[in-house]
């Protein structure tokens, strides 16, 4: 089969296609032929050779942690009728890799089944961003009423988080950059778009909320980007520190916090073990085949390009989720 390599770390040449044995499943495991795998900017990070404390791999190593497809053999112990079943999963119970592959091994009990009438890609899209926009929901709560920011908001799972908070009947302000993303962002629910390569962007988010800012503020673009949003949270609102694609996490002061009264959460609060990640993922898979999420995947690659999609990432070219096609749609 074909598999992504990471040969070393560096930049997106050194995802190199590459020949690989058919996978066996393994005692309690089954084997996926693989219709699609998810693409997030963490994954480009991660073969930079970033974040090695939370995610210990060595070059070579297959990337990629979330995919959906068929069943096609499971091993001792699994269940048989999983076995031509459309299903969704992660290839490492705790941020295992191995997703960039024509076929895949995970553990036939993390298995998600994909309901009847939701394509493979869409479940794909979801498999994260699905996942931690519903998980952020439970943690920061978005009510009727409530004004909401939204920074990264064209990606895939901003634009998630801009539905939930629209359809929460709060009014949703969108934050990203650029005339494509920002009119993305406004079809999915954003009363004011607002780009924040400009420099009175944040001024802009003060005024439209009556000059108290944001009740709430979901923040995906981490660096200066999330600090000038935690500027304009209001006293006795709610932050949640979650993304990075900036550079870091937003650097907030916690007396300033404090001061203002202001509920700070992050990464670290969104955290679910194996069970609870797949009954999240459960949920978001039953809410989008239910017309109540709307996954947008922006671009999608075949799996020999994985290099040009962690390229288009890297360069903010992409909008929404990206995806690696390494099979038929099914």
């Amino acid at each position: 089969m074909r598999v992504i390599q990471v040969e070393r770390f560096g930049g997106p040449e050194v995802l190199v296609p590459t020949d690989a044995p058919d996978p066996v499943a393994g005692p309690g495991q089954a084997v996926v032929r693989v219709s699609a795998a998810d693409v997030g900017f963490v994954e480009t990070q991660i073969r930079a050779g970033a974040f090695g404390e939370y995610f210990t791999v060595t070059p070579p190593y297959v990337p990629g942690h979330g995919v959906t497809g068929v069943v096609t053999a499971v091993g001792d112990g699994a269940d048989p009728a999983w076995v031509g079943r459309r299903v969704a999963g992660y290839t490492g119970e705790h941020g295992g890799r191995g997703g960039y592959a024509e076929r895949a091994v995970i553990e036939a009990a993390a298995l998600v089944p994909v309901p009847d009438g939701l394509a493979l890609r869409d479940a794909a899209a979801l498999l994260h961003d699905g996942v931690t926009a519903l998980r952020l929901f439970d943690v920061v709560g978005v009510r009727a009423g409530e004004q909401a920011l939204v920074t990264a908001a064209a990606g895939g799972m901003g634009l998630l988080l801009v539905q939930l908070a629209h359809a929460a009947g709060a009014r949703v302000i969108g934050a990203a950059r650029g005339r494509r993303k920002l009119a993305l962002v406004g079809d999915q629910g954003a009363e004011l778009v607002v780009d924040y390569s400009e420099p009175d962007w944040a001024d802009r988010v003060r005024e439209a909320t009556g000059g108290t800012g944001a009740d709430v503020v979901l923040d995906g673009a981490g660096g200066a980007i999330g600090r000038a949003a935690f500027e304009v949270t209001a006293r006795g609102g709610r932050f949640s520190a979650h993304g990075a694609p900036s550079g870091g996490f937003a650097a907030l002061d916690s007396a300033e916090a404090e001061k203002r009264g202001i509920t700070v959460s992050g990464i670290g609060d969104l955290q679910l073990a194996p069970e609870q990640m797949r009954q999240v993922l459960t949920r978001a898979l039953a809410e989008a085949a239910e017309g109540r999420m709307r996954p947008v995947i922006g671009q999608t690659f075949p799996l020999e390009r994985a290099a040009d999609a962690h390229a288009a990432i890297e360069a903010r070219e992409v909008v929404g989720r990206t995806l690696l096609l390494a099979g038929p749609p099914e």
